[in-house]
């Protein structure tokens, strides 16, 4: 066991939030750009009975999983669902739904043998962005090819293996484009589905407790124990992951530990009644410490425990059998507990905080030249250059959460036609005015765009492009804009000394920069030096191709960034080597999944963290 006095990290992915799907497909006035329709009609002489089935699709894989069903609502086209949808929500997850309605006219216990309605698809992420947390999208019918094969060519639905898609084993993909084996025109309009996302409250909810002991065993040979607690919470599967865990109380057998704080979805997951363990531990200097007893509570109980005033015996399973007299090894009382809602990163976005996407791409003569297969910026006919591919898949993520799907986009590093002048911030698109690009497909067009007008040459300097950002965000400090750069760049850093201090002075701002390195540096290897030397035509001198140090030092996770004595308020870069996410399979879904998940894990706690540093509430107003 490690030694006490942190919060260990869970062995379990714990969720950011829990987020409740409330679905509807009735008419509504409220999104001119979704013309209100009914459902399809599929029964004779009543109306339809809709069922809507939700799967999800899993980070980096392309294969569907049914979540779970609503009830069926019989004889209506306009259907409110009472089963809610609960899901897991992480922000750096691309969380892909597709929602499929069925009218549901035969006792069979195959969805796939009744009335198929229409299907939609949306990212999570793209609902809690949507304003009021309310999104509407129009159900269509799929164009899948019609099957071949004789048994399902006069069905009007299904295969005998299940509904016929393109992964069908009976489908053929080369057969023209007939329609559907399910009733209804390909592509077609079927009625429109209303989603609506809450946080559930539980999830939200942070606990402070402190508690203390009574007569807890001797374990030293020449002094008192030094006790401690660890708290676990129980899996479905009846296991426990541990989620907390007390500081030392040395030398004593009635400790009193500190008042501590820990979220009620990383103390019962959200479920009240689950069962938390409490294990009571002896310390010892070489890891193996001494257990002293357990026992068993729930977050329920806790919460009336404080006024009931409940002593929990600590028991030692091994003594109990052993000893005939035992009675237990201490007695640990609850001396307080209170409950308190969290703002979270939901609440924000939700309250009309505006997440602000800017890019910054390096075009330094480093990455080599763009029509060379060894360039960085190299793109085949079948494959985006590595810029491209890290671009698109940290973009696609965080472009959910922007209203108005504009980018400013620029480049630094290159010469400028038509003079040669070298530009460290120079627009992508060519227009100094307005440098938004029109989602990420339009900074991909622009980036592919200046590779062919610039001259890529020196040095590699982030300074100037964060200074941009910053001032940006230095406008607006009242929460409801919050800035993101994306830096991607060939690790070779030539203003160290300058970026540092620009970091440093962002860090009071609301922003964040993620940077991506792409190539073949050792980024995380072998300290090496800072990459601040650069030849002619800002090309690296020997020793500087390697800049672990350098990134590591920006990112500030172990040694918060400084600059001419000033610290920076809080940690706001986060770096990825680019090179850790290639697939050796060659599965670029699944390495651009996880480049994506891994760079913006740190995006809500940052903007959290500048909230709660300032003050800053979310707008209840809107949110509501």
């Amino acid at each position: 066991m490690a030694a006490p006095g942190a919060l260990e990290a869970a062995a379990g992915s714990v969720p950011g939030t829990k987020v409740e799907l409330t679905v509807s497909c009735r008419r509504s006035l409220t999104l001119s750009s979704v013309p209100p329709r009914n459902l399809l009609d599929m029964d004779t002489f009543s109306k339809s009975d809709p069922v809507v089935i939700l799967f999800v699709q899993g980070t980096g894989s392309s294969e569907w999983k049914e979540f779970g069903r609503t009830e069926v609502i019989d004889n209506t086209l306009n259907p409110d669902f009472v089963r809610k949808f609960v899901l897991d929500y992480y922000f750096e997850e691309k969380q892909n739904l597709r929602f499929d309605v069925y009218n549901v006219d035969s006792k069979s216990c195959s969805i796939y043998k009744q009335d198929f309605l229409g299907q939609a698809f949306v990212a999570l992420g793209e609902v809690i962005g949507s304003q009021r947390g309310r999104l509407e999208r129009a159900l269509t019918t799929p164009c899948w090819p019609r099957c071949p094969i004789s048994r399902c060519m006069g069905r009007r639905y299904t295969c005998n293996t299940g509904p016929c898609t393109a992964s069908c084993p009976c489908a053929v993909p080369t057969v023209p484009m007939l329609g559907c084996c399910h009733r209804g025109v390909p592509g077609k309009r079927c009625g429109t589905i209303l989603l609506l996302a809450e946080e559930l409250s539980n999830c939200r909810d942070i606990v402070t407790m402190q508690l203390c002991a009574n007569k807890l065993d001797k374990k030293d040979f020449f002094g008192k124990s030094d006790p401690f607690l660890v708290f676990y919470r129980s899996n479905e599967d009846g296991t426990f992951t541990i989620c907390h865990k007390t500081e030392v109380v040395k030398n004593t057998l009635n400790p009193v530990w500190q008042p501590f704080t820990i979220p009620v979805r990383a103390l019962c997951n959200g479920d009240y009644d689950r069962t938390v363990k409490i294990d009571v531990y002896d310390w010892d200097r070489d890891g193996s410490h001494d257990f002293i007893g357990e026992f068993a509570t729930s977050y329920r109980e806790l919460s009336r425990a404080q006024s009931q005033f409940t002593v929990y015996e600590v028991l030692n399973p091994r003594k109990k059998c052993k000893k005939k007299k035992y009675v237990n090894s201490g007695t640990v009382t609850l001396l307080s507990f209170s409950v308190e809602s969290e703002f979270t990163f939901v609440d924000y976005i939700r309250g009309g905080t505006q997440l602000n996407f800017t890019v910054a791409i390096d075009f330094t003569a480093s990455n080599g030249l763009p029509s060379q297969p060894t360039s960085l910026h190299y793109a085949s006919p079948y494959q985006l250059s590595a810029y491209a591919l890290a671009l698109k898949a940290v973009g696609e993520i965080i472009q959910d959460y922007d209203s108005d799907k504009l980018f400013p986009a620029y480049g630094f590093g290159a010469k400028l036609p038509p003079d040669g002048k070298i530009s460290h911030q120079f627009p992508l698109n060519n227009n100094v005015d307005n440098p938004s690009c029109a989602g990420i497909e339009g900074v991909l067009e622009s980036y592919l765009q200046s590779l062919r007008t610039v001259q890529l040459y020196g040095p590699t300097n982030f300074a100037p492009v964060i200074n941009q950002v910053a001032g940006t965000a230095a406008q607006v400090t009242d929460g409801s804009q919050y800035h993101v750069l994306l830096i991607i760049t060939d690790g070779v850093i030539s203003d160290m000394m300058q970026t540092k201090e620009a970091i440093v002075t962002a860090s009071a701002l609301p922003m964040s920069i993620i940077i991506v390195g792409v190539g073949p540096a050792e980024f995380d290897g072998e300290r090496g030096g800072l990459g601040t030397g650069t030849g002619p035509g800002g090309r690296p001198r020997a020793g500087s191709e390697r800049c672990p140090a350098a990134m590591e030092e920006l990112d500030g996770d172990e040694v918060r960034v400084s600059s001419r004595g000033r610290y920076a308020e809080r940690d706001i870069v986060q770096f990825v080597p680019f090179r850790d996410y290639v697939d050796e399979a060659g599965s670029q879904v699944r390495s651009m999944a996880r480049l994506a998940k891994d760079v913006l894990a740190e995006i809500p706690e940052q903007l959290l963290s500048y909230m709660r540093g300032r003050g800053i509430e979310p707008r209840r107003g809107t949110a509501q």
